[in-house]
């Protein structure tokens, strides 16, 4: 026998009390011992689990598991306001690369002459490389060199400039060159991002030292000659120092001033090399006409302001001076007369212009205008019948 206790209590045994017999036991003890364990062990159990709830008579007691006091909770720390964020700037987008601009470059030299095709320049002389570039990019430059033969004579980087309206860009490079030779002149560009490798054409120079007299040929005898012809005297261009070569020369010296001789000498390649001495014309106004300068001892063919050729002459002598003032030729006889004319261009009575041999460099005929033979019938074929000719002393 047994309690049994709700809430999950175990069943207890109970054992007899002396040597009564099991009924009267049960009769005269149970109800006294009963109550004594019913106490202890409710002792008991308010022993472990508080509170409980009683329930009235006999009835078995539901006891609920104590709860656990919640331990006070920590106040929280006041959260650190947060610094407000930045705004982020909106990131640029990265440019577009742009490809590098194609270009070209050209090269010219000023100080040179052409001569059968070639540029042509003398020793001493100074002569300038001028470049352009397209398009103007700011911060280029240009490397250039000038060769004389196997030999770099000259290397300059130069900076190109900007035009005036920055349609291109331009550099320019002085150079002398002291010793006859074949020039090379380049000029490269080199690569940068913003524009390609360009190369601009090679420029080629002939130098030649300035030296000829009568008979000599070559580059510098024809150069000589093509400035003659650029003044317009009468010179032919066949590269030959020749005697129609040594008159052209005398009357370019008589156009200076400068003794009448038939050589060259610095003052009179110098002259004829920057374009010094030409005749000034005096009547520009009187179409196809000719002047005879007494003072220089020339004649000029013009064609109103514009001289067509100058030759040399021989006016008359101090004691059959040259008539002066401003005539018309109204007769004209081919070849030679019994006296040595030779082509006669009459303009005033027997005043004539006319070849004649000899032909000095100095006033000595007995009146007339004395020519070369060799200038005296291209003189012929270019006066027509009614030519004016005018006849002064000039103020050189």
């Amino acid at each position: 026998m047994g309690l049994t206790f709700r809430g999950g209590a175990r069943r207890l045994p109970m054992t007899a009390v002396g040597h009564a017999s099991p009924e009267s036991a049960r009769s005269s003890t149970f109800p006294r011992m009963s109550r004594i364990a019913r106490g202890a062990l409710s002792l008991s159990m308010l022993a472990l689990v508080a509170p409980a709830t009683a329930v009235a008579g006999m009835s078995a007691t539901t006891v609920t598991t104590p709860v656990t006091p919640t331990t006070p909770t920590t106040p929280t720390t006041p959260t650190t306001p947060t610094t407000p964020t930045t705004p982020t700037t909106p990131t640029t987008p990265a440019p577009p690369v742009v490809p590098a601009a194609s270009g070209r470059m050209r090269l010219a030299v000023e100080g040179v002459f052409s001569v059968n095709s070639k540029s042509v320049t003398v020793t001493g002389r100074p002569m300038r490389v001028n470049g352009t570039v397209r398009p103007f990019i700011g911060q280029q430059v240009v490397v250039l060199h000038i060769w004389k033969g196997r030999d770099l004579v000259k290397s300059e980087t130069v900076k190109v400039l900007r035009s005036r309206k920055g349609t291109f860009g331009f550099f320019s490079v002085r150079y002398v060159s002291g010793s006859a030779g074949h020039l090379n002149i380049t000029a490269v560009h080199a690569a940068t991002p913003e524009q390609v490798r360009v190369v601009a054409n090679p420029q080629k120079i002939d130098v030649v030292l300035p030296i000829a007299g009568p008979g000599s040929t070559g580059t510098f005898v024809s150069l000589i000659q093509s400035r003659l012809a650029a003044l317009h005297f009468a010179v032919p261009q066949n590269g030959v120092y020749d005697e129609l070569t040594q008159n052209a020369v005398l009357a370019y010296r008589k156009v200076r001033g400068f003794d009448r001789i038939f050589t060259l000498d610095g003052p009179t390649i110098h002259g004829l090399l920057t374009g010094i001495g030409r005749f000034p014309v005096r009547y520009p106004n009187q179409g196809r006409h000719v002047e005879a300068d007494l003072t220089d001892q020339v004649i000029a063919l013009i064609n109103g302001s514009k001289v067509f050729r100058i030759y040399p002459i021989s006016s008359g002598k101090p004691s059959t001076p040259t008539v002066l003032g401003t005539y018309h030729v109204y007769m004209k006889t081919p070849g030679y007369l019994p006296d040595g004319m030779y082509y006669s261009n009459f303009f005033h009575t027997g005043y004539a212009i006319h070849g004649y041999d000899p032909s000095p460099t100095y006033p000595a005929s007995h009146g007339c205008l004395r020519l070369p033979i060799d200038d005296a019938i291209d003189v012929y074929n270019w006066i027509p019948i009614g030519t004016t000719v005018d006849v002064y002393y000039g103020a050189n």
